[in-house]
């Protein structure tokens, strides 16, 4: 299992959020066995498919493996669910109102992976935390981040 994060330049949203969010990525796919799981804008929110990967515009950070069940629990519960375009607003002002039943690409990993306030995460502040978490071993549960822990999941995808 693995998160992905798309740095392309090639549309012309995948440039702002990039620049607004101050890093390289503007969006994110979780990855579970060769299949992407993610909410897209362009596919219209929570979905599941398979992309080839290109070196120059994703990079992948590795997740613990035993973790794949729950996210894909996660993922399977809200399929179909819509993109949360006001959700990407709240990047810029954060008094808006947050949707249950729609997500952005980063907030939809981050609650499958049961981080706390995913609603929080944009694909650069995911990628730093995954990264942090990796580097302290903290992603095989008992850490900041622990997906095994299904008790508290509902309550990760948008507390506020």
């Amino acid at each position: 299992m693995q998160v992905a994060f798309y740095k392309g330049k090639k549309r012309l949203f995948n440039r702002l959020v990039a620049w607004w969010t101050q890093g390289p990525y503007s969006h994110c796919e979780l990855v579970i066995d060769g299949v992407c799981w993610s909410s897209s804008f362009m596919d219209g929110g929570v979905r599941n498919k398979v992309i080839a990967f290109d070196a120059d515009n994703w990079d992948l950070v590795p997740l613990a493996p035993s973790d794949a069940a729950d996210a894909l629990a996660w993922f399977a519960a809200r399929n179909g669910q819509r993109y949360d375009v006001l959700g990407i607003i709240g990047f810029i002002w954060r008094a808006l109102e947050q949707d249950q039943r729609k997500w952005f690409c980063s907030e939809a990993i981050a609650a499958a992976l049961g981080i706390p306030d995913a609603w929080r995460f944009d694909p650069n502040t995911l990628h730093a935390a995954l990264q942090f978490a990796s580097a302290n071993d903290n992603l095989a549960g008992g850490g900041m981040i622990n997906p095994t822990d299904s008790s508290n999941r509902e309550a990760y995808g948008r507390s506020k």
